[in-house]
């Protein structure tokens, strides 16, 4: 039998494709940095400095409206944007240097990532500032549950001392399960999956794309730097400037319903989804249009009229706990959701016995082939992550209770049995939907912990306990998030961890000195004020409500707060349930909540930034997509940095000379 010449010719063809492919691949291989060179002096040098610059950010928004959007994208891109400028200048000077990957790219990222991360979960404007004596004043020293002296004062060193203990443990709950959730479940995590295409897309396109990103950076950086330096001269002294312009008229100015020229929340609204800006605007006109007005108007009948607004039994309890049933609700129905769809995705994948193996394996891309070998090669030993948690579970066991202690040791080792099962569904849940519900767990904990101490203790305890417990899922929900960056990027696992242990490590210091910065700078808390802190009193009542139940509440408030439970639940089913013509029509009540507290010239703001966003989509689609970031970023460090020489002019005690002011004529 004669054999086909041209056949032959064909799979000799194939032969020497793939045989070139991985040639390819072994030589882009062998171009990777190891581990050791992906960490760069210089890199975490760039990676602490814009760590410290989106914590003083994170924590800005934490004790203003407490709403911190997604950062990962800005950290990555802020990263290319100083080394890219560095790398160039000194090109441009004639010093050599070595090339600025996408490993280093990612290293840094991650490692200004962690650090904010600590300001933004870290408490500071929820369970920590609760546990302090203004918030347990504002919550009353009389109200049920709130006992005499039930708060701790709070400073510098202990806090850095709990964050540390909290903190680190999370970073090693969820290392032996990293190649099961990244390789073998593929599991998506939208926001690591978008850094890591932005980071791609930096260093594989050209050089044009890039200048024109790092150039519109700077121009609205300096715009927006500027703007706050200008806007300052008229704050004065109380509700002066242009962040208290009656855009609307001074009748809506009462209702909060203003334009207060923030590029801060400007360029926030331009990074969250159209859905959050609105939802935010929903929720402003529902409290401060509608409920509010109301329920003012029965002041003598539901409440005293003698009552100052900012008690508890006056209308600041309806605005805290009709938020809290939002909350409330929106959390239980995904945290329920997520769980159900965790259990429901890893049951079938164990009926199917793992389909992502053997044969699937053999069908992937090459890519997807190189990426998994990296990983699976640049391990991280079981024995460290065993012994990393074991250690910090101990110095956890014996540092708490004398940090707290209303918080008994016996709870503290319960709570790390259980938190690696909580950080596993978590951050699985994650991996599917881009939801990090640590926020959820630490309730959980919070009630659970305010349940079994009593009235005398309960409240410190349960919110010490939320922390560790929300710590410890948040860090490790983050950390996953960015291995699965550093995946897509070839980045070592190992460098991944080292970096997010500098980050976090570096975050425990920076994120206190910048609380702390604010907190004697500003009236941090005051309902009326600029720094509302909203969630401090929603966690002190949260804590309280455990402890005492449903006899802490105002007159009538229960009724509201089914309904408004009812209302979370029923909106999130209409999303689920509904076509998607309407579902995505549903506002998200957790976005509703934060402005019931706060009020709505924040949701007026953002709700700007969404517009331009979609004006300039409108208009050039391309251009927006890849300026956007870019653009936000800058209108959010600029005023962010200013805040720095702000804080430190007041506590410099230096006023703005001018007072600037709206009256009626």
């Amino acid at each position: 039998m004669e054999q086909d010449p041209k056949g032959n010719e064909e799979i000799s063809k194939e032969k020497m494709e793939v045989e070139q492919q991985q040639r390819d691949r072994c030589q882009e291989t062998r171009r990777i940095p190891p581990w050791t060179k992906q960490i760069t002096l210089r890199g975490i040098i760039a990676s602490i400095g814009i760590g410290v610059i989106y914590s003083i950010i994170a924590m800005k928004l934490n004790l203003t409206t407490g709403i911190t959007p997604n950062f990962n994208v800005s950290a990555a891109l802020l990263a290319f944007v100083f080394m890219h400028s560095w790398t160039n200048l000194l090109k441009k000077i004639g010093i050599a240097t070595v090339p600025f990957t996408k490993q280093e790219n990612t290293m840094i990222q991650t490692c200004a990532v962690a650090c904010y991360s600590i300001a933004v979960g870290g408490g500071f404007g929820s369970y920590l500032l609760a546990l302090g004596k203004k918030t347990y004043e504002q919550a009353g020293e009389n109200t049920e549950g709130n006992f005499p002296g039930s708060y701790k004062e709070l400073g510098l060193g202990w806090m850095t001392a709990y964050l540390f203990i909290v903190c680190f443990i999370g970073l090693f709950v969820l290392i032996p399960l990293r190649k099961i959730m990244i390789i073998d479940y593929e599991l998506t995590y939208p926001t690591g999956m978008a850094t890591a295409i932005l980071i791609n897309g930096f260093h594989t396109r050209e050089d044009k794309m890039a200048k024109k990103q790092v150039r519109g950076f700077v121009k609205f950086f300096s715009m927006s730097f500027l703007w706050g330096f200008f806007q300052w001269f008229y704050t004065g002294k109380g509700k002066c400037g242009f962040n208290q312009f009656p855009t609307f008229g001074l009748q809506a100015w009462r209702q909060t319903f203003y334009f207060d020229f923030s590029m801060t929340y400007v360029g926030t609204g331009m990074i969250c989804s159209h859905l959050v800006n609105l939802s935010l605007l929903v929720g402003a006109v529902l409290s401060w249009g509608l409920l509010w007005p109301l329920i003012s108007s029965r002041k003598g009948e539901w409440f005293p009229q003698n009552l100052p607004e900012e008690s508890m039994k006056s209308l600041n309890g309806y605005k805290v706990f009709l938020s809290i049933s939002l909350i409330f609700g929106d959390g239980l129905y995904n945290f329920v959701k997520v769980l159900w769809f965790t259990i429901a995705s890893i049951h079938s994948r164990m009926k199917h016995n793992d389909p992502n193996t053997e044969v699937g394996a053999q069908e992937k891309a090459p890519a997807s082939l190189k990426a998994n070998e990296i990983f699976v090669r640049e391990s991280i030993p079981m024995w460290l992550a065993a012994s990393g948690y074991i250690f910090f579970s101990i110095i956890s066991t014996i540092s708490l209770p004398n940090i707290f202690p209303q918080v008994k040791w016996y709870y503290v080792i319960i709570a790390y049995i259980l938190a690696p099962a909580m950080a596993f569904c978590n951050a699985y849940g994650a991996g599917l939907t881009d939801m990090n519900m640590a926020y959820n767990y630490g309730k959980v904990a919070l009630f659970t912990l305010a349940a079994l101490t009593g009235k005398n203790y309960g409240v410190v305890a349960a919110l010490a306990g939320c922390g560790i417990i929300k710590s410890i899922v948040s860090v490790s929900c983050v950390l996953m998030q960015d291995f699965k960056t550093g995946h897509l990027t070839l980045t070592s696992p190992r460098a991944m961890l080292v970096s997010q242990a500098i980050g976090t490590a570096v975050g425990c210091v920076v994120a206190p000195l910048s609380f702390f910065l604010f907190y004697k700078a500003f009236d941090v808390g005051n309902p009326s004020g600029e720094f509302k802190a909203p969630f401090a009193i929603i966690y002190r009542n949260m804590a309280i409500l455990g402890v005492e139940g449903f006899s802490a509440l105002p007159q009538h408030c229960l009724q509201l707060c089914y309904g408004f439970f009812a209302f979370a639940i029923g909106v999130n089913l209409m999303r689920d349930l509904s076509p998607a013509r309407i579902g995505r029509l549903m506002p998200l009540p957790m976005v509703m909540a934060v402005p019931f507290l706060v009020g709505s010239y924040f949701a007026v703001d953002m709700c700007v930034g969404t517009l331009v966003v979609y004006v300039w989509h409108k208009i050039n689609p391309k251009k927006t997509d890849l300026m956007v970031p870019a653009v936000a970023s800058g209108l959010i460090c600029g005023e962010g940095l200013w805040t720095l020489p702000a804080s430190l002019l007041a506590l410099a005690k230096v006023n703005p000379p001018i007072c600037m002011k709206f009256l009626s004529s």
